[in-house]
């Protein structure tokens, strides 16, 4: 049972960033064909990086968490290392939208009071 916190963590931080995407209309409410691109470009891009650094050495899993599931998806590459690196692009792209739109907001409120 406690294998799957990690799991459940990341599941329950993917939703938020679902939410706060819905809820102001960022990357995929804005438009879902470039933010899966984007998604999935991103992903790809640090598994390659993951796969590499596994097998320069560099990252290993190390002593199992408790907190983890314990299933891989390869030598040292435990399943929750995807739904973690979606997170961060998920959360990148979402951060990039809002403080696009925030500068928007920004400058449209200093030209009305420049005026």
């Amino acid at each position: 049972m406690t294998g799957l916190v990690y799991l459940a963590a990341l599941a329950v931080s993917l939703t938020g960033m679902v939410v706060l995407d819905r809820r102001f209309g960022l990357f995929f409410w804005r438009d879902a064909r470039r933010a899966a691109i984007v998604l999935i470009s991103g992903v790809l891009f640090f598994l390659l990086w993951d796969l590499a650094g596994i097998g320069l050495g560099i990252f290993f899993r190390g002593a199992g968490s408790e907190l983890m599931t314990g299933l891989l998806l390869g030598p040292e590459l435990p399943v929750e290392e995807v739904l973690f690196l979606t997170l961060l692009c998920y959360l990148t792209m979402n951060l990039y939208a809002a403080a696009g739109q925030w500068q928007t907001s920004v400058r449209a409120a200093g030209g009305r009071r420049g005026r």
